[in-house]
């Protein structure tokens, strides 16, 4: 999700005191991510790209097991999802407040859910096809602040898949059940935090 969009934010605000030429001059490479992401952020996003995964495959996974609980562990989900992106805001470019927008709102959520699991199915599918929709921007956004640095492709092809994800959670509201919702994002989840992986690999 979202941490996506915090990883090029820092990056594009960055890239003229870290490069100093202009995209006109040359083109953003294999090299240039490699010496920015091993100064600042090739640790962190890696790690937080294990975290992202690691929580995408419980949401993906958990919902078969807990079945009745499913609003509460989607909630707990999204407050560790929310959690990761705080981490990776606070180690990377915590001076700027638009970062914390991601993070707040996946926080928010997850509380919201957790403490409120009886607002059903029906309001639980329309938020997070909500947050699906922001997500998929974010990474489309991500993914074309990038190009042709490698790695963007992936990003798009995860804006594709997140912009899928919520399209199919709106075509079957309000009868998508919690545990359907549950995979579809821990699917989407899983997707951001294989993105951060990439990211962080190809800078090694």
């Amino acid at each position: 999700m979202l941490i996506l969009l915090m990883v090029i934010a820092m990056m594009h605000a960055s890239q003229e005191s870290l490069f100093p030429f202009t995209n006109k001059e040359t083109k953003m490479n294999n090299v240039e991510l490699k010496v920015f992401m091993d100064q600042r952020t090739r640790k962190h996003t890696l790690i937080a790209g294990s975290l992202m995964t690691a929580v995408g495959l419980v949401g993906i996974f958990l919902p078969q097991v807990v079945s009745l609980t499913i609003s509460v562990l989607i909630g707990w989900v999204l407050v560790l999802a929310g959690a990761i992106a705080g981490y990776q805001v606070w180690y990377n470019f915590s001076h700027n407040w638009q970062n914390w927008l991601k993070p707040l709102l996946l926080l928010l959520a997850g509380l919201l859910v957790m403490f409120n699991p009886t607002a059903g199915a029906a309001a639980l599918g329309l938020l997070l096809a909500a947050i699906l929709l922001l997500d998929s921007y974010a990474n489309f956004t991500l993914a074309f602040m990038l190009k042709p640095l490698t790695g963007w492709g992936w990003m798009l092809f995860n804006g594709i898949v997140t912009l899928i994800l919520s399209v199919l959670i709106i075509l079957g509201w309000p009868s998508s059940s919690p545990i359907v919702i549950g995979v579809i994002v821990g699917i989407s989840l899983l997707f951001d935090g294989l993105t951060l992986l990439i990211l962080g690999w190809k800078a090694g």
